[in-house]
């Protein structure tokens, strides 16, 4: 006997529907038809780069350059900002923040900008001073499209003004008065750590500035830590810091073999720390003072 509740099974078969083959003809059209919409936007392509630019824009030598002071361009695409780079970043103050002076001048105030502005870390302290100056900077938190956050914590650290637990609750201390900071995650606020270290000099950073953008010049090196702080996605790589007398113009510090007169060149900025190719340049560097 039947169940009340039998349904009889629906069989499927591929042959069940007859789908119509596929024949050359079906090819050649589907052909015929990629070449069509590849030479259509072409067409169009070639029609909308022929036309008259708009008449809003009366200065039309200037559209494709941004201008610099020294007399320099840069030619910049029309699409996005365009020829106009609209940009604001707010540099905090240290005296806004109680724990940025800490930062940036050691718990005593007795580290200067420039004690930390040579060697290695310079780049915190050179980043700092371009920004200050630039023509980006607004003193307006509500209209600002990114904050820098300044701090020498690196230099900081190294000449005994904070140590590494100092730093850390320095840190958070500052962070917890930036209403913006909070607005956004940390994500429009930036940060420079000019080492090896990375954000790792700042202990908590995985917890407090894991949003925020780094900038850094070793991407790869976690320093001897478990995990990276740089993330390709939103931190940037940004060079070593090169003492200003080997690079500007007139008087220079150093007067370096041309390259065409060097068999060999090596170089590695930063302590000695005992490595062997670090090591083995500076006794060369001293046997033959006259080639470096």
């Amino acid at each position: 006997m039947g169940s009340p509740n039998f349904k009889p099974t629906r069989i499927f078969s591929p042959h069940h529907h007859n789908s119509p083959p596929c024949t050359r003809t079906h090819q050649i059209g589907a052909l015929l038809l990629v070449a069509s919409t590849f030479f259509l936007v072409r067409l169009f392509d070639h029609l909308f780069s022929t036309c008259p630019p708009s008449s809003l824009n009366h200065d039309h030598t200037s559209q494709n350059f941004v201008h610099f002071s020294d007399g320099g361009s840069l030619s910049w695409p029309q699409i996005g900002y365009g020829s106009h780079l609209s940009l604001k970043i707010y540099v905090y103050e240290e005296d806004e923040i109680d724990g940025l002076k800490e930062l940036l001048r050691g718990r005593e105030g007795k580290i200067s900008a420039d004690a930390c502005v040579k060697g290695q870390w310079g780049t915190q302290v050179k980043i700092h001073r371009l920004l200050l100056q630039s023509r980006f900077r607004t003193r307006k938190k509500e209209e600002a499209n990114l904050f820098f956050v300044p701090a020498y914590v690196k230099c900081v650290r190294m000449m005994g003004g904070l140590n590494d637990k100092e730093i850390n609750s320095t840190y958070v201390k500052a962070l917890s008065q930036m209403p913006y900071f909070r607005r956004s995650g940390g994500r429009d606020h930036i940060f420079v750590f000019p080492s090896g270290a990375g954000a790792h000099l700042f202990r908590s950073w995985a917890t407090y500035i894991n949003r925020s953008i780094i900038l850094t010049p070793e991407g790869d090196r976690t320093d001897k830590k478990d995990t990276s702080s740089f993330n390709t996605w939103k931190d940037i790589i940004i060079p070593g810091n090169v003492e200003d007398g080997m690079t500007k113009r007139g008087a220079v510090t150093a007067q370096p073999l041309p390259l065409s007169k060097r068999k060999y060149l090596a170089n590695y900025l930063g302590r000695a720390q005992g490595k062997a190719g670090r090591l083995k340049l500076i006794e060369l560097a001293k046997q033959y003072p006259d080639k470096s």
